[in-house]
């Protein structure tokens, strides 16, 4: 039996004393890719930062290729799975290799010089990402767009089993978002777990699966078709979700549900006082 790459169960998580996961069980295979959705403040990035390590958990537990999150150093677990969270937070004056770079401290003694490994990892994420004509730049010279691919490619520059993305697409054009779309397939295909949180729901049906995060809990989860043409889907966004077409060409049409007839309907007459 396949060992899953990262594994929730039964996660419970408060923030400044409230829950804000609620019970999460999910598990990412090698290879595999998992869109994460769900309406604003559900949980998705905290989620995300627990299964990084960087959030305690209340209850439950969180398994990296069936370790507990406890029983891995900082650096080890760093080898093993890359956050790239959703804004850049490194001085704008930063130069974007400089930037890659940092993808490689969990490799690193401290103060350790950078080696052929190191280096080779960082050209070829730039690569990967397509942004070599960048390297030199600093960040703060940057679009929102050329930036989230500078974060990527330094969450590739660790080598990670699992790559935890939080907004991967938020800043960037459609034809870059097809290209950060084909990125993901091809570290999938190196046997790298992806969990991406997706706002787009079109978008985010690009991943085999899909879980439904509303209120801290897992609502839906299985194929795009399965969670976006759920009850709870309907219910999480406040939309009517409706699928067209078959297969890989299916589009989902979403449409505000309709005011509740007696809110529709004329104030009684006074006709009678």
């Amino acid at each position: 039996m396949t060992t899953a790459a990262v594994e929730a169960r039964e996660v419970h998580l408060h923030r400044g004393g409230r829950p804000v996961l609620r019970g999460v069980s999910l598990a990412l295979f090698p290879g595999e890719a998992l869109a994460l959705v769900g309406p604003n403040a559900s949980g998705k990035s905290t989620l995300l930062r627990a299964l990084a390590g960087l959030l305690p958990v209340v209850s439950g537990e969180i398994h990296v290729e069936d370790r507990p999150l406890g029983a891995w150093s900082r650096p080890a677990l760093a080898r093993r799975v890359a956050l790239v969270a959703a804004e850049d937070e490194a001085p704008f004056r930063l130069a974007v290799a400089d930037r890659v770079r940092l993808g490689r401290y969990p490799y690193r003694g401290p103060l350790a010089p950078f080696t052929a490994a190191d280096e080779a990892a960082v050209g070829r994420a730039l690569r990967l990402v397509e942004i070599e004509h960048l390297a030199g730049r600093a960040l703060g010279t940057l679009s929102a767009g050329e930036r989230q691919l500078a974060l990527l490619a330094r969450g590739l520059a660790q080598e990670p089993a699992v790559l935890l993305l939080d907004e991967p697409a938020a800043h960037l054009d459609v034809r870059h978002q097809l290209h950060l779309l084909r990125v993901i397939d091809e570290v999938r295909a190196h046997g790298v777990a992806v969990l991406a949180v997706i706002h787009d729901l079109q978008r985010a049906a690009w991943a085999p699966r899909m879980a439904l995060l509303e209120a801290g809990r897992v609502a839906a989860s299985g194929t795009p078709a399965e969670v976006l043409e759920s009850e709870a889907a309907g219910r999480a966004f406040g939309v009517a979700i409706r699928g067209v077409g078959d297969g890989e060409q299916r589009l989902w049409r979403f449409e505000e549900k309709a005011l509740r007839a007696e809110s529709a309907s004329p104030p009684p007459s006074q006709s009678g006082r």
